[in-house]
């Protein structure tokens, strides 16, 4: 008999909303966690005594609101902070260009740079959003089984379609020409200042190996503004304590509905009998039973290397072997003794995130340089301040400063990570420099974290933070794998909740709720 409903593989933020919604409809729960701690990429790190850094993730905002509410997230610590200021481009001249959360704010700030701007953008704005309230209606539903669609699927198709024909004919239309466009194009029809366009679109590009002048970024953009207050300028929302914090509160509150998780627990195979997940191997040699096993890991290494290899059989395993995770991001984080000062911006627009990015050929030429496993010499970089939000994470009057640093290779092609890991931080600190004179003074510490960090410690394939690249070939019905959108996984008895399962990446909960939907519809 099995001892457990469910183990979920992995206590990543999926892996803890998927065992809470069924532990909270009375299932019996274990979550396994092969780090010392639950969260995954949502973790804050030590920098330096008394630094305390976002250690991949610097921002939350896109966790589902139907989450917060079903798992009662504000009682068990949830503090989020959402600064007025979205983003703020600086000029390398001084200046830049602030998106305000207040459209008609970033609109009258855009008069000076553009008079055309100022007019576009409030329209580009609510264009955005109109399309993205489609997107999340697709991100809450289960895509389709393709070769056999069931009544349930005919039932998710109506909806979609009542949600489809409510943005009304002449954005229907729109929505059709868009998905597949690349972001540059997007952004390029409505404005013209190249540095808000690219503060815009690189939002289409974060942790991913595409560039703004890739096929389907679009869909990108507009999936990261789906079912929450992003627009065009993208939502920008810390959690107090750091994405550390915000782990704790997902495992308070998945223990509050009796879920059981063990860290320092790491999942070498899932068992099987005759062709069914049964459970899983420790790596101490613990053996446990479940009526089914979820995947809150990434796809290729849950058919690759947790399941045996007959029971995937050779066209699937060599499927998943070949699934696209071209690590891309690096992080550095930076401690600093004081407010770094860009010349022409209030401290109030650095609160929330900081583009180095001065328009879209810098962004293409930076992309550029990945493809041929080189690190660009003025790379795009994402970049925080949180001590502004969140004084707590650096002694009194000092800051930290976290740094996403985009289309860092996890295979370099003419060094390793070993001898370039704090070249990317001198890297990283001189193009800062260029925005910010005096930075580099006010740096006491620092910490570079690799995509090959992110694949060693985080157990991230590749070293991709969204476990699968977010392009056409893998949306919707065909994410990770076509045939396998629908969260059974591979075999029986085995599911799928990370962030390689519909809808994709980035801290929503999205896969983890719908993984947990699903489950239950199948068990009534």
């Amino acid at each position: 008999m099995a001892t457990y409903d469910a183990i979920v593989v992995g206590g990543g933020h999926n892996g803890l909303v998927a065992a809470a919604y069924l532990a909270k409809a009375g299932q019996r729960v274990l979550v396994v966690e092969r780090r010392e701690r639950v969260g995954g990429i949502l973790d804050t790190v030590e920098l330096a005594p008394g630094f305390r850094a976002p250690g991949i993730v610097h921002t939350v905002g896109r966790l589902r609101r139907s989450v917060i509410e079903d798992l009662a997230l504000a009682r068990h610590g949830l503090s989020l902070v959402a600064p007025p200021v979205r983003a703020f481009a600086p000029d390398p001249d001084g200046g830049g260009v602030v998106l305000w959360a207040d459209a008609a704010r970033t609109a009258s700030g855009l008069r000076e740079r553009s008079s055309h701007d100022a007019g576009a953008y409030p329209d580009f704005d609510r264009k955005v959003r109109a399309l993205a309230s489609f997107l999340a209606h697709v991100n809450a539903v289960t895509p389709p089984d393709l070769k056999s669609p069931t009544f349930a699927d005919a039932l998710a198709g109506l909806k979609l379609g009542r949600a489809f024909r409510a943005l009304g004919a002449r954005a229907v239309r729109e929505l059709s020409r868009v998905l597949p466009m690349a972001v540059a194009d997007f952004v390029g029809e409505a404005l013209e200042d190249d540095l808000l366009r690219a503060a815009i679109a690189a939002r289409a590009v974060l942790y991913t190996a595409q560039g703004p002048w890739s096929a389907g970024s679009t869909t990108t953009l507009l999936t990261d503004s789906a079912g929450n207050d992003g627009g065009a300028p993208g939502q920008t929302v810390f959690h107090r304590g750091g994405p550390g914090a915000l782990a704790a509160v997902l495992e308070r509150a998945a223990k509050s509905f009796g879920v059981e998780i063990r860290t320092g627990a790491e999942v070498v195979a899932v068992t099987t009998r005759d062709g069914r997940a049964t459970g899983v191997a420790l790596a101490d040699g613990t053996e446990l039973t479940a009526e089914r096993v979820i995947s809150a890991v990434d796809p290729k290494r849950t058919l690759t290397q947790l399941v045996d290899p007959v029971d995937v059989g050779p066209h699937l395993r060599w499927r998943a072997a070949n699934l696209r995770q071209p690590g891309r991001a690096s992080k550095v984080n930076l401690a600093l003794s004081g407010l770094p000062t860009f010349p022409g911006a209030e401290p109030e627009h650095l609160r929330g995130r900081i583009v180095i990015g001065p328009g879209i050929d810098h962004l293409e030429r930076a992309f550029d340089a990945s493809k041929y496993g080189r690190i660009s010499e003025a790379p795009f970089l994402e970049v925080t301040i949180p001590t502004l939000s969140d004084p707590s994470l650096a002694p009194e009057g000092q800051h930290v400063l976290s740094a996403i640093v985009q289309w860092t290779p996890r295979h370099l092609r003419e060094s390793d990570w070993a001898r370039e890991r704090e070249g990317l931080a001198d890297l990283v600190v001189k193009t800062l420099e260029g925005y910010a004179p005096g930075l580099a003074e006010l740096v006491v510490a620092r910490q570079v974290i690799t995509p090959e960090d992110l694949e060693v410690e985080y157990g991230l394939s590749g070293g991709h933070v969204l476990h699968v690249e977010p392009g056409l070939d893998s949306w919707f019905a065909w994410r990770p794998l076509i045939g396998h959108a629908r969260y059974r996984f591979g075999i029986p008895g085995l599911w799928l909740a990370g962030s390689g399962a519909h809808p994709g990446g980035g801290v929503t909960g999205g896969p983890g709720a719908n993984c947990a939907r699903e489950i239950l519809a199948a068990k009534g």
